[in-house]
Parts: structure tokens; sequence; C-alpha cells
């Protein structure tokens, strides 16, 4: 970071959940962040440091080839994607579209304008259900809808355009991201949500009539599906610690982002109810098609390779901040 041009980062997709705690997070860290997104799920006033924000999509070549000649970027974070995975299986173009070609076009930008470092929001959906219900970097990918293969299809293009011009990259897999800015500032807005934490939320506010768990006979403690919880907050500093990792030399690679430990349905909805206070209505349901019964990372090589240290590991914590949030959403509305 020793020119103006080195300070300055593109992230696509930056307006969003992930990308605008990942934005804030650069600009305290001293980056000079323009954020790219076409605001379809991101908000402008999620960016809370007066970053540069332009409106756009990836499929408009012509801006972003002309947002690259105007910045001279030498590094990317990329998060712009479409992240259903049960409407990616109803509308797989769409993901096919908006993911997989959509990376290609920002690839293809980054060749053309001399790219040095990218860093690439991918999914644990790559791994589809693992063995055992834990997932490694080494694991099969196998996904098993078109949301985890157009992240995976987007990591092999970068993989090989990598090889063939001299990128470097950290591709992150995450797990279940949740929680919102300790302080409020941003969080999940996504009005039809389907993550759990939110949902619980959504219900012990009253603008839920009921939790629905999926899946009760699950061979788990409980018999409901476990999960990895990670706070969004300590997602977004698993980025900054890969750039940094790529300023060092860092060799390309792909890493999981999560704790490594897992929390039940029925726990989840424990400490929501025992953080706000409310007794909210849940009702048992059958299992969803593709709902593995545990998904829970295998994430020694973010600590050992990038020297991430998590800050908020703790699901109290998480679910504390993401009632936090959505209290003040709904005192916005």
């Amino acid at each position: 970071m020793t020119t103006h041009s080195e300070n300055r980062v593109l992230v696509t997709g930056g307006a969003g959940y992930i990308g605008s705690h990942v934005v804030r997070q650069l600009s305290e860290a001293g980056f000079t962040v323009v954020v790219y997104d076409n605001l379809s799920t991101g908000f402008a006033d999620a960016l809370v440091h007066g970053e540069k924000l332009v409106v756009g999509d990836l499929s408009d070549t012509a801006r972003l080839d002309a947002l690259f000649v105007e910045h001279g970027f030498r590094t990317v974070l990329h998060f712009a994607a479409s992240i259903v995975a049960p409407e990616s299986v109803t509308l797989p173009l769409k993901y096919y579209s908006n993911n997989t070609r959509n990376t290609l076009n920002l690839l293809g930008a980054c060749v053309k304008h001399g790219v040095e470092r990218f860093v690439f929001s991918s999914t644990a959906a790559v791994y589809g259900m693992p063995e055992n219900g834990t997932a490694a970097e080494e694991s099969p990918a196998a996904p098993i809808n078109p949301y985890g293969t157009s992240k995976l299809m987007s990591e092999w293009m970068l993989r090989d355009t990598a090889a063939a011009h001299g990128l470097k990259y950290v591709a992150l897999r995450y797990f279940n991201v949740a929680g919102a800015d300790p302080q409020a500032r941003m969080g999940q807005r996504t009005p039809e949500a389907t993550h759990l934490i939110k949902v619980c939320c959504q219900a012990a506010l009253g603008l839920r009539e009921k939790v629905s768990i999926y899946g009760t006979d699950y061979p788990t403690q409980d018999g409901t599906g476990i999960r990895d919880y990670i706070h969004v907050e300590d997602l977004a500093s698993a980025h900054l610690a890969a750039l940094r990792y790529l300023e060092g030399g860092g060799e390309s690679t792909v890493v999981n982002v999560g704790y490594g430990r897992g929390a039940s349905v029925r726990e989840v909805v424990d400490i929501v109810r025992r953080v706000s206070g409310v007794a909210f209505v849940t009702e048992e349901a059958p299992r969803r098609p593709g709902d593995p019964a545990m998904l829970v990372a295998k994430a020694e090589r973010v600590r050992a390779l990038l020297g991430w240290v998590p800050r908020f590991n703790d699901l109290e914590t998480i679910v504390a901040d993401a009632w936090r949030w959505e209290q003040k959403l709904t005192q916005k509305r």
C-alpha cells in the first residue's frame, strides 16, 4: 500500500449485507474504497463512511471497463451475486447469469487492466452434503443446487485465470453468516430472508406468526439440523486478513470461514427467546429437500494461513447483535 492507486480497492456488491461490513472495515483500515453495486439487494445508506458508490451491473462490461480505466485498481473484492439456494433450483439461469457469467465479465476486466489481487466471496454450498457433516477445503466439491454450482464454476474460472495471468486470489467459503454490526449501523435487510436467526428475531418482534423447524428427525442430539454460525463482523475481518496475506506475497488459496462448531435449530431458537425475552411460536415441519443434517467447517487453515482471529465467536453475541439490528429496522418502518 505505497501509492494512491495501490490503496484503492474495488468492491462489487459492497452495498449488500456482507459486502457493506467489509467495506466499512476496509475504510477503517485506511483503504480508499469504490463500491460497484446494482442495488438490487443492497442499500446505499449501508456505506457509512462516505465510500464512493457507482451504481451498475457486472453485465455492463463497458461501464466496468471505464471504472477500471478511471481508478486503476490493483485489488478487487467480489461479493455481487444471487445467494438464495432454493430460488436457484427454480431459476437456475438467473444464477448462472448473475453469478458465473458476471464473474467471467469481472475477471475479463481484471486481466485487461492488470489486477494483482482478488478476494472472492464463495460458499460452503460448494460441498453439498459432505460426509459426516464436516467440510475441509480438501473435501470433495459436490454442490446440490445451482447456487453452489455457480459459485464453484466461478472458483474454477478464478483458479485458471490466476494460473494463466499471474493474478493471486483467496476464495473464502462461508458457512452460516449471521448477526450485524455491533453498533447496528448495518445488517441484513432482505425482506424475505430465510436465515434462521433473522427469522426468529422477526417472530419475536411479531413480524412473523411462527418459526418453522424443518426436520426434527435428523441424527443429531435434538433431531434438528446443525450449522456453523459465524458473526458477519468476523467474516468481514477474514476478508481483510486475506487481503493482507496477498499483499504480503501469499500464494492463491481457498479457505473455509467458520468457527468449526455447530449449533442446532432448537439451540438457536432457545437463545433468541432468551435474548429477546419473547416466547415466540415454533412449529415442526418436514425436512426440506437438500438440507444436510449437519454442516460444520473444518477451519484451521484460515487461522493458520491468514492469521485470522475471530472476536465474536459466541452464539449469544451473534443473536444479541442480530436482535438489536432487527429492533432498529422495525423502528424505521
